[in-house]
């Protein structure tokens, strides 16, 4: 009988001549936001390179028949972007994704697009001129195997890899329905921060923005500065690290004070500490307490 785990075994060939590197849920390599979800894929395919540890992963979505404004929106971010190295990540479509993709390979950030079908083809057909820059930069993932069928439903079942592999989600434009909020409601429902810009109450292609940013399921933004400050980018330095001599830490809490020199954010100790969030914030007041960490600008 034929398993997830044996399929690969049957698809070796396959793997080896696409030059693809494979992904198992539970192994060291996996992504460790993708890890966090409630409905990880049990194995994917990647074609490329990326370093998954990148403390700065950004998944960008949007509408595929953006306007002028939302390019201009989506290129300027990624400007925004730059300096502070994020892994994009994006579903290889028309529009707002193919936008994403191409500027942060401009701008000489990794980025990866997520397909919604097996290797061996490319789509849409018209962005296969971008597929060598692309993985010069980054990779393409998929969770679909060689005989899996072609089918709409398998681009709605990419879009929780596309927030589940990120830190938090942008949403550029977004009309009524769409993957876009399907993206959206997936990173709500795996406790990641949403962002989404408002646009014009009278444009049609903002009404999916404005639906969220209403029912408090996104912060606005209107530019970098507000992602960052939302990220607690700004300054790294939330706490300081350096442990008093003889205090006594529970194993629980020499875990997580291990895990400030690679992170900061109380998103990215939780992932990185393997803990709930709540847990996680619990474990950092009782540390405060004890005098092994302090606040440091208000963070």
């Amino acid at each position: 009988m034929e398993t997830v785990f044996s399929r690969p075994k049957k698809e070796g060939k396959r793997i080896k001549e696409q030059d693809l590197e494979l992904f198992i849920y539970g192994e060291e390599n996996y992504p460790l936001a993708l890890s966090h979800t409630a409905d990880p894929p049990i194995v994917f395919f990647q074609k490329g390179e990326v370093n998954w540890k990148t403390p700065r992963i950004i998944s960008i979505v949007g509408t595929r028949t953006p306007t002028r404004a939302g390019i201009r929106l989506c290129e300027g971010l990624l400007v925004d972007l730059a300096p502070y190295n994020p892994i994009i990540i994006s579903g290889f479509a028309h529009g707002i994704d193919i936008t994403a993709h191409k500027k942060a390979i401009e701008l000489g950030l990794e980025t990866v697009a997520v397909l919604g079908h097996s290797f061996g083809q490319w789509y849409p057909a018209s962005h296969s001129k971008y597929v060598a820059s692309l993985l010069k930069q980054g990779a393409f993932i998929t969770e679909f195997w060689s005989k899996d069928p072609f089918e709409r439903p398998n681009f709605l079942k990419r879009n929780r890899i596309i927030s589940g592999v990120a830190h938090a989600t942008v949403v550029i434009e977004s009309g009524e329905k769409g993957g876009s909020l399907v993206t959206a409601d997936h990173a709500l429902a795996y406790g990641r921060k949403v962002f989404a810009f408002p646009g014009r109450p009278t444009d049609s292609k903002s009404l999916g923005c404005l639906r969220l940013i209403k029912n408090d399921q996104a912060r606005m933004i209107r530019h970098g500065k507000d992602l960052f400050q939302w990220m607690n980018w700004e300054e790294r330095k939330t706490k300081s690290v350096q442990k008093p001599l003889f205090l006594d830490l529970s194993e629980t809490e020499e875990q997580l004070f291990s895990c400030l020199e690679e992170a900061s954010t109380l998103d990215e100790l939780s992932l990185k500490s393997k803990q709930p969030i709540a847990t996680t914030a619990e474990l950092l007041l009782q540390l405060e307490l004890k005098g092994a960490i302090r606040s440091i600008g208000g963070e």
